[in-house]
């Protein structure tokens, strides 16, 4: 199907974020995916603030943005509706279900914390308002964060939980307590050498984790028995620092490294990868998309961002294609995310509300709370921290910014695409954002495709 699909990446908009954007995350719950939010940092250091103590050389400041998509207007669609100043954030993820109600963020940020935050109405407008935060690790980064709930289906008595890893090499494992009001640590153990740049559920048995770290390797972890790995691979040869499960298959697990290799797997056999595709940068992130299987974006830092085929490798074990290739000159591509706007498939989404051992979660009502427990009103305070990155000099924007297109105009979120673009080869469009980030820009792009 998607072998023969030939298509151009159309640039719709630029949005500078004034500090370096290094993370991006389309909110994936109905009626929200309009939303995205961007997460960025900034070194300061006593040459750029005088002022700064001089016992600190280098100081991460962050900021985090909301932004809502709005078709109607075809100039600039993306809409910032907040920004706050915190520390500075290595990672986010949205929960893929309201939780009691709420609708969560996850920021894993540089005074080693991992910080939740709720999506409030404002006024016929959104917010984010912070509801917990919990300290892992003193002088350290907290590096990635991942959400159990990265699939559609998931059983009903399973506990909502967080896996984050950290600049000192270790995981955590946390839960949510009664209400989703506060984080709890459950287990953190080592699991690294160097830093550990990324954690990740396996979404289809959540009690499984795997880890990759700068020491080149890749973990698998049980978190029932945690102290030794299930499994360790040294097929990358240079630091892990992305990996994804498959949300819509089975035992398909996605890696990246520094080495600029992105691997697939079947995790019933680590041994030797199912393919091996070489990408020219160094992979930060992997992200698949929404709805089809077998797509998959990769941010490759000096490589840009790309797009690749899995299907064959899937199915056949056959070599992984790279459909779309986009370099971002005097720049780095950290942050990049499908939109579920074009993709949403309608189904009762149940909330989830937790036992008062915090340690056990059960399905509500499919409606969402009409009168959701009041957050945790707590003030985050902000933190500067040590990190080793400079800043490189900036990119000039391209302002030349191309309007949304009629076909893109019919993707209200409240619509429901016709289940017929995905199990035939009518596949029309894709929308994603990338985060550039020596530039400060955050990009929203359509992909059009269309069938050879």
């Amino acid at each position: 199907m998607a072998g023969s699909r030939s298509g151009t990446m159309q640039a719709l908009q630029a949005v500078d974020t004034e500090f370096t954007a290094d993370s991006v995350e389309w909110c994936p719950v109905e009626g929200c995916e309009h939303l995205m939010a961007c997460g960025t940092y900034q070194l300061r250091t006593p040459e750029d603030q005088p002022a700064l103590d001089v016992n600190k050389s280098q100081v991460r400041l962050g900021r985090l943005y909301l932004y809502s998509f709005n078709e109607d207007n075809t100039a600039k669609p993306l809409v910032e509706i907040q920004r706050r100043d915190c520390s500075a954030i290595l990672d986010m993820k949205w929960c893929h279900i309201p939780v009691s109600g709420h609708i969560l963020l996850g920021l894993a940020n540089a005074n080693g914390s991992v910080e939740l935050l709720h999506l409030m109405e404002y006024e016929n407008s959104h917010t984010l308002q912070p509801i917990s935060s919990l300290t892992l690790e003193e002088r350290c980064l907290s590096l990635s964060l991942d959400w159990s709930t990265g699939k559609h289906g998931r059983a009903r008595d399973q506990p909502l939980k967080i896996i984050s890893s950290d600049s000192k090499g270790q995981l955590h494992l946390l839960m949510l307590n009664e209400g989703a009001a506060e984080l709890q640590l459950v287990a953190s153990w080592p699991a690294h050498h160097f830093e550990a740049w990324i954690a990740a559920f396996n979404y289809w048995q959540t009690e499984l984790v795997y880890s990759g770290g700068d020491d080149g390797l890749l973990r698998g972890w049980d978190s029932r028995m945690l102290g030794t790995p299930i499994f360790t691979s040294k097929r990358h040869s240079m630091g892990v620092c992305s990996i994804q499960s498959n949300p819509h298959q089975e035992h398909i697990l996605a890696t990246g490294s520094y080495d600029e290799h992105v691997l697939l797997w079947d995790t019933r056999n680590i041994k030797q990868p199912l393919a091996d595709v070489p990408v020219q940068g160094g992979v930060w992130r992997l992200k698949w998309h929404p709805v089809h299987h077998h797509l998959l974006l990769a941010a490759c830092m000096h490589s840009g961002f790309k797009i690749l085929n899995c299907q064959q490798t899937i199915e056949k074990k056959e070599d992984m294609t790279v459909l779309i290739s986009h370099e971002m000159p005097n720049s780095l591509v950290y942050g990049a995310d499908w939109s579920w706007l074009l993709f949403h498939l309608k189904k009762p989404t149940p909330t989830w509300s937790f036992d008062q051992n915090g340690m056990g979660a059960q399905a509500a009502d499919l409606k969402v709370a009409e009168e959701p427990p009041a957050p945790f009103q707590e003030q985050i305070e902000n933190h500067h921290v040590e990190g080793p990155t400079k800043a490189h000099s900036r990119a000039e924007l391209n302002t030349s910014l191309l309007p949304l297109t009629e076909d893109m105009k019919s993707s209200r979120s409240s619509k429901i695409c016709d289940l017929s673009l995905f199990s035939g080869g009518n596949f029309d469009n894709s929308l994603l954002a990338t985060c550039s980030f020596y530039d400060h820009v955050l990009h929203l792009w359509k992909w059009e495709t269309k069938q050879a």
